[in-house]
């Protein structure tokens, strides 16, 4: 017989390295201005974030998300002043 917690862990889905790529790729491309694969990436982040919610605590997923949210924050300000540097040159 089968203790409540192993059907749990059977029941809770794998994080995958495909989860993760897919989720980059699209995200990369709505990045760079690919606007159609917007809903690919709310598809895959969707499914991404589903899957961590069931493994992490909530104070983990709170961390992730803001550390998340930093890097995209440095990413585009590093591309803002890129783009600002060209236009003066």
């Amino acid at each position: 017989m089968s203790t409540p917690n192993t059907q749990l862990e059977k029941n809770i889905d794998k994080i995958v390295p495909e989860d993760i790529i897919n989720t980059l790729q699209s995200g990369y491309k709505v990045f760079t201005g690919d606007s159609a694969h917007l809903e690919d990436f709310l598809k895959h982040g969707g499914q991404l974030l589903r899957k961590a919610s069931q493994r992490f605590t909530t104070t983990q997923l709170i961390i992730g998300v803001a550390v998340v949210a930093s890097i995209a924050i440095i990413a585009v300000a590093k591309t803002s002043d890129l783009d600002a540097d060209e236009a003066h040159s």
